[in-house]
């Protein structure tokens, strides 16, 4: 199991996540925590641009590729044939910090919080089936649940809450 404390942002699309998900690093950073993420995503991406050097080197047949500067670094990794990593494979690649995010990952048994928009792509509950969700946000009322509920716009609640639950409140 890895030493990261993790907490899970959990929904369909459109529900918020990344917003809520940004908005609980600027919260959390603000009180004094190390903050990491990791977003998963559904479909093919690229955070690399056609022409530049290090997608040449890619297209090239490079496994890894390190782009460094005096502000930043990224390590791309090509999966080529290879599966997609588990989530403990990423986390175990993550520097030290005092919470991991996760946004995405819904089927991750991992506390989580889930979240309902009235815009989101589907309104199906995920709670019911994932013992795992250990609180609700939404941006209407929800009266089907025994779960903790938020207001989807209440950062410093919901904030407060994973604390609690990952233990990090006695920071």
């Amino acid at each position: 199991m890895t030493p990261h404390r993790v907490f899970g942002i959990s929904g369909w699309k459109n529900s918020g996540k990344t917003g809520l998900t940004e908005r609980l690093v600027r919260e959390l950073t603000a009180r004094g925590y190390r903050i990491s993420t990791i977003k998963h995503a559904h479909h093919d991406f690229d955070i690399d641009k056609p022409g530049a050097d290090s997608f040449r080197h890619r297209e090239a047949g490079a496994l890894e590729v390190a782009i460094v500067s005096g502000k930043r670094f990224a390590i791309m990794h090509e999966l080529r044939e290879e599966s997609e990593p588990s989530l403990e494979e990423i986390l175990g690649r993550l520097a030290p910090c005092d919470l991991v995010l996760i946004e995405g990952y819904k089927r991750e048994p991992v506390p989580k919080i889930e979240l309902r928009r009235l815009e989101a792509k589907s309104r199906e509950p995920l709670s019911p089936a994932d013992p795992h969700i250990v609180a609700i946000a939404a941006d209407h009322p929800v009266a089907d649940t025994t779960l903790p509920v938020f207001d989807l716009g209440d950062t410093a609640a919901i904030a407060d809450f994973i604390l609690r639950i990952t233990g990090l409140a006695a920071k």
